[in-house]
């Protein structure tokens, strides 16, 4: 089941998303980080382990991103992702947001929910914040991807 995040799943969503940090396939994130960002998440919880976690951070009045999107790799395959990335876009819409993006090494999944590649350009100056504290940087590998939402 999809839920908003609590207080209490922070330190577990730091660990999940730390495994995929330090393959390189996503940003770390700090505690602090975290705590400040909670609102933005979604987690699927099942007897109490969690098993996935996706944010919606607001960038601009239309546009948003889904990031820190990653399911435990003994349920993955499952759907887990999908759900919970459909849960973001689902609030992205009732919030009137017309414009959903992410920086992934997995546009095949992103395809399937209907975000498209686009140029790195395309995004504002402002979306790359975070950049800055990639060791990818400057030299970025991921996919830009859009999802209109109108």
């Amino acid at each position: 089941m999809i839920r908003k995040a609590q207080i209490s799943d922070v330190k577990d969503i730091q660990k999940l998303l730390m495994k995929y940090a330090s393959q390189g396939d996503m940003l770390s994130r700090s505690l602090s980080e975290l705590y400040e960002s909670i609102r933005d998440f979604y987690v699927v919880v099942d007897d109490g382990k969690l098993l996935g976690a996706a944010a919606l951070h607001i960038v601009w009045d239309d546009l948003a991103e889904v990031r820190s999107v990653a399911v435990a790799e003994e349920v993955g395959r499952r759907g887990i992702g999908s759900q919970l990335v459909q849960a973001c876009i689902d609030e992205a819409r009732q919030i009137g947001l017309r414009r959903i993006f992410c920086l992934t090494y997995r546009p095949d999944f992103f395809a399937t929910l209907g975000f498209r590649l686009v140029d790195k350009s395309e995004l504002p100056q402002k979306v790359w914040g975070d950049c800055i504290k990639c060791v990818k940087f400057p030299d970025c590998d991921e996919n830009a991807m859009i999802l209109d939402l109108n």
